[in-house]
């Protein structure tokens, strides 16, 4: 061990496990230490953020020697973007050690009676999987420190680069990576991009400025469907009417195959969309999108499953879970738009979908419609004020409950009321195994899990989507 500038750096560290969040452990002196960037196998030197008395964590500054497993990763910008996080484990070694990941949050978190583990559900498709991916416009752009380096070698104007048009560097608000080529979803998605960005450096328009809050080209969406249809959003930090119409009909020209093509002013400090109306500029508004034979409208604020061959499987194993026979009210909290209770609601008798985001449940309404599901309904609120005994005598009282909350999981309050409502069985889906686990525990009061199964959503990525069967306890 020895310390630089009272940074202190743990050398020649053998990584021996995995431990969660994408990080792994080594120990030293009875320590452990969580690792960013390093695999089991590896051996490092660390550099220490954080230090407790009998944990520490930091990030590798050197590699001494790469673990075995350890493959190449396909994408150039691995390491720097930040958004895929695993391409240096071969895939099936991501998926041990997410279903050890789902094992360990159970067990040590949760500390409850569980049933063996169903296998992981990985994904076929690894690459070009996402529906749905957002870049960024940024006046900085980050660059690498051997790369930065070698462009001042190389006599380049460092302090007149255009901007990056790419992604958030991880860890810093305001510099953006220069993306050439994002494996994680299909074309036209990079040459749409490079497009865009080309025509505000070819006509001088700056990107947006996140620090001062000035400039013109800021974010872009692009979704994709099964059904091959495709829309764009384009976010500007102003209007310019001018420019923008030219070049909205440039991305028409150029890429046929978008069938709704959107833009959004946006004058906030924030990116968020949630207040803001994007604009229709060509095509309908909306795309789209299908499982099994239910079909989905997603608007360009829509929240949809981002991998949608995978959400289909994650929908079938709750639906499995729920075990419907056509005689069962059915109640999905948490059911945004009302895509996994639409996904069962042929072998339900009633559907009730209940969701804190108004715009969220005019969309599963609109997609009940869609899908000529006339024994549903959807009720915006929380649960907690909603499912109160007059409701329950209007709709009747829950035979199962479906539950998919944020990554935050359940209010404790919720837990509570669904303690309280006793339904014979919950299928809980979460994103969040740490949290999930927190709420089984409290719902051990009354309930027994008997069935858990984790699915991969995310490729190459540290997270891990994971559904829970509950029963109610016998003699309750």
């Amino acid at each position: 061990m020895r310390k630089q500038k009272k940074n202190i750096v743990l050398e020649q560290l053998l990584v021996e496990d995995y431990a969660a969040e994408g990080k792994s452990l080594a120990r030293i002196e009875g320590k452990v230490v969580f690792i960013e960037g390093a695999v089991p196998g590896d051996v490092v030197d660390v550099q220490v953020s954080k230090s407790k008395k009998d944990w520490a964590e930091g990030h590798v500054v050197k590699f001494h020697s790469y673990a075995q497993e350890r493959v190449k990763p396909f994408c150039s910008h691995f390491g720097v973007c930040g958004g895929c996080q695993w391409q240096m484990l071969p895939y099936e070694k991501q998926l041990f050690y997410k279903q050890k990941q789902v094992n360990d949050n159970l067990t040590r978190i949760g500390k409850i009676a569980l049933p063996a583990m169903l296998p992981i559900i990985g994904a076929d498709q690894t690459e070009q999987y996402r529906n749905k991916i957002e870049y960024t416009f940024g006046t900085k752009t980050f660059i690498p420190s051997e790369t930065f380096r070698q462009m001042k070698a190389d006599g380049v104007d460092l302090s007149n680069l255009p901007g990056g048009a790419g992604f958030h560097v991880r860890g810093f608000f305001d510099k953006v990576v220069e993306i050439d080529t994002c494996y994680l979803q299909a074309e036209p998605t990079n040459r749409i991009r490079k497009m865009v960005a080309g025509f505000s450096v070819e006509k001088q328009i700056p990107f947006y400025d996140v620090r001062k809050h000035e400039g013109w080209l800021r974010n872009m969406f692009i979704r994709n469907s099964t059904t091959g249809e495709l829309m764009v959003n384009i976010i500007f930090g102003h209007e310019d009417e001018a420019n923008r119409i030219e070049l909205l009909n440039k991305v028409l020209e150029q890429f046929p195959e978008i069938t709704t093509l959107l833009y959004t002013i946006n004058t906030k400090f924030n990116d968020s969309l949630f207040d803001l109306y994007p604009q229709v500029y060509f095509g309908k508004g909306y795309i789209i999108e299908k499982l099994e034979d239910f079909s989905f409208k997603i608007s360009p604020k829509s929240f949809f499953q981002t991998n949608t061959r995978q959400a289909q499987r994650l929908y079938q194993v709750t639906r499995d879970f729920a075990e419907l026979n056509g005689t069962q009210t059915v109640y999905d909290l948490y059911c945004g738009t009302g895509s996994i209770g639409i996904f069962v609601s042929k072998l339900a008798k009633k559907l009730i979908g209940v969701e804190v985001v108004a715009e969220a449940i005019e969309d599963a309404k609109e997609n009940a419609a869609l899908n000529q599901i006339e024994h549903s309904n959807f009720f915006a609120g929380d649960v907690i004020d909603i499912c109160n005994d007059a409701f329950f005598i209007q709709h009747g009282k829950p035979d199962v409950i479906i539950t998919d909350p944020p990554r935050a999981g359940m209010h404790e309050k919720l837990v509570k009321k669904l303690l309280e409502i006793a339904a014979p069985t919950i299928v809980y889906v979460s994103c969040n195994p740490a949290t999930q686990a927190r709420d089984l525990a409290l719902l051990d009061e009354k309930y027994r899990v008997e069935k858990i199964q984790p699915v991969d959503m995310f490729p190459h990525t540290l997270h891990i989507e994971n559904v829970v069967q509950l029963k109610l306890k016998e003699g309750i």
